[in-house]
Parts: C-alpha cells; structure tokens; sequence
C-alpha cells in the first residue's frame, strides 16, 4: 500500500482584503477633506462680493478636479448649499456678513485654476485657501476713509458743482464714511448704519454751507453719498437675474433698494428739519 503524501495548503492571507478595507475606509476622509475646500471657497467668494453663479461654477470646477465630478451646489446671498452624490448628506455654511473684496475673489479663482492644473494637492489647496481667508483687507481704515473722501469730492465737482464746494464735499464724504464704519460696529443692522450716516453727511452740509463754507448744498451732499450707493451691489443682481439665478438676483435686488432707501431717508429727514 503506497501512501500519498499531501503537502499543506499555503495559508491564505488576506492582506489585499485589508488593503481594500483601509481604502474603503480612507475613501470618505478625502471626500470630507474635499468638500471643505470647495466650501471654504465659496465662503470666500461669497463674503467678498463675487457673483452668485462665478461661486458655483468655481465650487464645481474645484471639485471635479479633485475627483469629484458628479458635485451639485445651491448658492444664495446667505447661504451656500453642496453635495458631491446621492449618497452623501448635503452640506451648509451660513454667511452673516459680506463685503467687497475683490483681491480674495482674484485669488481664489487662482488656486481653483491651479487645482485645475494639477498643480496643487488636496492638502496645499487646503492651506492657500485658509491663508486667503485669514489675510486681512486690502486697504486699512484711514486709505479706505480718504478715498471714500476724496471720490466724494470729485462727484460734487463731476455733478456740477463748484470748486468752492470741493472741500466741504471732501468733509462731509469723509465723516459719512467713517460714520458707516462706527455704527455698523455698535449696530449690526446695515439699515440702520447708512440712514444714520446719511443723516451726518446732510446735517454737515446744511452747517457748512450756513457758515459759509460751502455753496451748493445739494450737490454736496449728491457727491457725499456716492461711496454709499451700492453699485456693485446692483451690478451683481443683475449679473445674477441675467444668469438665471433668480432668487440670488431678487434678494440682492431687494438688499439693494433697501440701502438706496435708508441713504434717501437719511437726508429726506434732515431736509424736512431744517427747511
């Protein structure tokens, strides 16, 4: 009887399955990671004036970039909505404030063609744009005052106005601006800040041009709420409404008018005081 030696089956090992797992598993962080950066993209975007459809269209292109493809983005004034699939929860980032910015706008369009590229990591996109967020505005207080100023100055000459009212212009913008800036710090009520800086720019009008300062007191004060007037503002609804995006395009629209009406309340108040 011959007996038949059976060698032992090599053992089975599973390192490929484990391998799948830590994939599968991996998988998820970098979508997160992501996300994050398509939202914090359009945070920055959104809080520095850009456009409502220029915030989606950069989401979208970023996210494709990096592996996404399939990512669907809902942008409005307050609010940024994101999802890259069915299976994933849709992700939200609230915006309370916004402001004109337009060098954070350049420079996140910048990475985003960059991502395009292939000439930055999920990691490195990642910390240009928390640089990016974090970098503070362009123009300090005291610049952004004496241009606010100076602007106001050239309306008034640029609306007919004499060289004599050139200087209480200059005062009056000035003071109007810096008053915006004070006030929007105790209240955080926009409104509420540009009809009471409203009201400075024509009560100061009305007293330098009674002293004998000044001239033409409504061309002074048309050339001081200049720098108040929200021309970008408008710009972008109707960029907006013109792209489809009618609820962005209405609420600027709204936003727009109601800052319009707080400017012409502000000095309707001081005509009918002292007239």
């Amino acid at each position: 009887m011959k007996y038949i030696h059976h060698e032992p089956d090599p053992p089975v090992h599973s390192e490929p399955e484990i391998s799948n797992q830590s994939q599968h598993a991996a998988e998820p962080v970098e979508h997160s990671r992501v996300i994050a950066i398509c939202l914090l993209a359009g945070k920055i975007m959104l809080q520095s004036g850009g456009e409502t459809y220029r915030v989606e269209d950069t989401m979208k292109r970023m996210a494709a970039a990096l592996g996404l493809p399939h990512s669907h983005s809902y942008v409005v004034p307050t609010g940024i909505f994101f999802s890259v699939d069915a299976t994933e929860p849709a992700k939200l980032i609230r915006i309370s404030e916004r402001t004109t910015d337009l060098d954070k706008v350049s420079e996140v369009n910048a990475v985003s063609r960059r991502i395009g590229q292939g000439l930055l990591t999920v990691q490195e996109a990642h910390e240009l744009l928390l640089e990016i967020e974090r970098k503070p505005s362009g123009y300090s207080y005291a610049v952004q005052l004496a241009a606010a100023a100076l602007s106001s100055a050239c309306f008034t000459i640029m609306f007919g106005g004499g060289w004599g009212d050139f200087l209480p212009a200059l005062i009056c913008g000035g003071t109007g601006y810096a008053a915006v800036i004070l006030f929007h710090r105790w209240v955080r009520v926009k409104f509420f800040a540009e009809l009471t800086a409203s009201f400075v720019i024509g009560m100061l009008a009305f007293l330098l041009v009674y002293v004998g300062a000044g001239f033409e007191r409504d061309k002074i004060i048309i050339g001081s709420v200049m720098p108040l007037v929200p021309g970008l503002l408008i710009t972008n609804a109707v960029r907006d409404l013109m792209a489809g995006h009618l609820v962005s395009g209405l609420s600027k629209g709204a936003e727009a008018f109601l800052t319009a009406f707080a400017i012409g309340t502000g000095i309707a108040v001081v005509f009918s005081l002292l007239m």
